[in-house]
Protein backbone atom coordinates (compact mmCIF):
# COMPACT_ATOMS: atom_id res chain seq x y z
CA UNK A 1 0.00 0.00 0.00
CA UNK A 2 2.58 2.50 1.23
CA UNK A 3 4.43 1.73 -2.25
CA UNK A 4 1.31 2.30 -4.43
CA UNK A 5 0.95 5.89 -2.39
CA UNK A 6 4.60 6.41 -3.10
CA UNK A 7 4.59 6.07 -6.72
CA UNK A 8 0.90 8.27 -7.15
CA UNK A 9 2.55 10.79 -4.70
CA UNK A 10 5.45 10.89 -7.20
CA UNK A 11 3.24 11.09 -10.22
CA UNK A 12 1.49 14.06 -8.57
CA UNK A 13 4.97 15.72 -7.92
CA UNK A 14 5.56 15.85 -12.08
CA UNK A 15 2.17 16.65 -12.38
CA UNK A 16 2.46 19.93 -10.01
CA UNK A 17 5.75 20.54 -11.78
CA UNK A 18 4.48 20.99 -15.32
CA UNK A 19 1.60 22.65 -13.86
CA UNK A 20 3.67 25.49 -12.17
CA UNK A 21 5.99 25.36 -15.57
CA UNK A 22 3.18 26.37 -17.46
CA UNK A 23 1.94 28.62 -15.46
CA UNK A 24 5.58 30.57 -15.14
CA UNK A 25 5.82 30.48 -19.24
CA UNK A 26 2.26 31.82 -19.26
CA UNK A 27 3.50 34.83 -17.47
CA UNK A 28 6.69 35.54 -18.62
CA UNK A 29 5.58 35.29 -22.21
CA UNK A 30 2.36 37.68 -21.23
CA UNK A 31 4.83 40.05 -19.52
CA UNK A 32 7.12 40.40 -22.28
CA UNK A 33 4.22 41.15 -24.89
CA UNK A 34 2.81 43.64 -22.62
CA UNK A 35 6.04 45.58 -21.99
CA UNK A 36 6.77 45.57 -25.66
CA UNK A 37 4.23 48.47 -26.17
CA UNK A 38 5.64 50.20 -23.53
CA UNK A 39 8.84 49.98 -25.06
CA UNK A 40 7.73 51.22 -27.89
CA UNK A 41 5.77 54.64 -26.10
CA UNK A 42 8.10 56.04 -23.65
CA UNK A 43 5.37 58.84 -22.61
CA UNK A 44 3.53 56.21 -20.80
CA UNK A 45 6.39 53.44 -20.19
CA UNK A 46 6.46 53.87 -16.04
CA UNK A 47 2.59 53.01 -16.29
CA UNK A 48 2.56 49.85 -18.17
CA UNK A 49 5.74 48.56 -16.99
CA UNK A 50 4.13 48.86 -13.60
CA UNK A 51 1.47 47.26 -14.42
CA UNK A 52 2.92 44.54 -16.46
CA UNK A 53 5.24 43.59 -13.20
CA UNK A 54 2.41 43.49 -11.06
CA UNK A 55 0.83 41.24 -13.30
CA UNK A 56 4.18 38.79 -13.57
CA UNK A 57 4.66 38.62 -10.22
CA UNK A 58 1.19 37.31 -9.55
CA UNK A 59 2.23 34.61 -11.97
CA UNK A 60 5.23 33.87 -10.59
CA UNK A 61 3.47 34.12 -7.01
CA UNK A 62 1.26 31.10 -8.53
CA UNK A 63 3.90 29.70 -10.04
CA UNK A 64 6.04 29.18 -6.92
CA UNK A 65 2.67 28.30 -4.79
CA UNK A 66 2.50 25.26 -7.25
CA UNK A 67 6.22 24.49 -6.78
CA UNK A 68 5.73 24.69 -2.87
CA UNK A 69 2.89 22.17 -3.24
CA UNK A 70 4.90 19.58 -5.02
CA UNK A 71 7.48 19.75 -2.45
CA UNK A 72 5.67 19.23 0.20
CA UNK A 73 4.13 16.30 -1.47
CA UNK A 74 7.58 14.79 -2.11
CA UNK A 75 8.85 15.69 1.41
CA UNK A 76 5.62 13.87 3.06
CA UNK A 77 7.54 10.93 1.02
CA UNK A 78 10.80 11.33 1.05
CA UNK A 79 11.80 13.65 4.02
CA UNK A 80 15.36 14.38 3.51
CA UNK A 81 17.44 17.82 4.41
CA UNK A 82 17.92 18.53 0.84
CA UNK A 83 13.91 18.10 0.21
CA UNK A 84 13.30 20.18 3.66
CA UNK A 85 15.48 22.96 2.70
CA UNK A 86 14.37 23.43 -0.63
CA UNK A 87 10.72 23.37 0.73
CA UNK A 88 11.86 26.17 3.02
CA UNK A 89 13.77 28.11 0.19
CA UNK A 90 10.66 27.99 -1.76
CA UNK A 91 8.24 28.78 0.89
CA UNK A 92 11.16 31.48 1.92
CA UNK A 93 11.09 33.30 -1.70
CA UNK A 94 7.13 32.79 -2.19
CA UNK A 95 6.73 34.83 1.09
CA UNK A 96 8.94 37.54 0.03
CA UNK A 97 7.44 37.73 -3.11
CA UNK A 98 4.17 38.30 -2.15
CA UNK A 99 4.79 40.77 0.69
CA UNK A 100 6.25 43.29 -2.00
CA UNK A 101 3.55 42.25 -4.43
CA UNK A 102 1.26 43.02 -1.45
CA UNK A 103 2.68 46.20 -0.86
CA UNK A 104 2.87 47.49 -4.31
CA UNK A 105 -0.42 46.94 -5.18
CA UNK A 106 -1.65 48.61 -2.14
CA UNK A 107 0.81 51.53 -2.82
CA UNK A 108 -1.36 51.44 -6.68
CA UNK A 109 -4.56 51.15 -5.26
CA UNK A 110 -3.46 54.87 -3.45
CA UNK A 111 -2.63 56.50 -6.38
CA UNK A 112 -5.26 55.69 -8.30
CA UNK A 113 -8.06 56.52 -5.49
CA UNK A 114 -5.27 60.03 -5.17
CA UNK A 115 -5.79 60.73 -8.68
CA UNK A 116 -9.74 59.57 -8.65
CA UNK A 117 -10.26 62.12 -6.28
CA UNK A 118 -8.23 64.70 -8.30
CA UNK A 119 -10.36 63.72 -10.84
CA UNK A 120 -13.40 64.33 -9.09
CA UNK A 121 -11.93 67.72 -7.86
CA UNK A 122 -11.02 69.18 -11.50
CA UNK A 123 -14.78 68.24 -12.48
CA UNK A 124 -13.55 65.41 -14.68
CA UNK A 125 -15.67 62.29 -14.81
Amino acid sequence: MKETLTVIAMNMVVIIHVLALVVVAFGTVQAFIRCIPAMLRPSAMGHHFHAAYIQYARWLVGGLTFQLAADIVESAFSPSWDEIGRLAAIAVIRTFVNYFLERDLAQVEKREAASGRLSMVDGAP
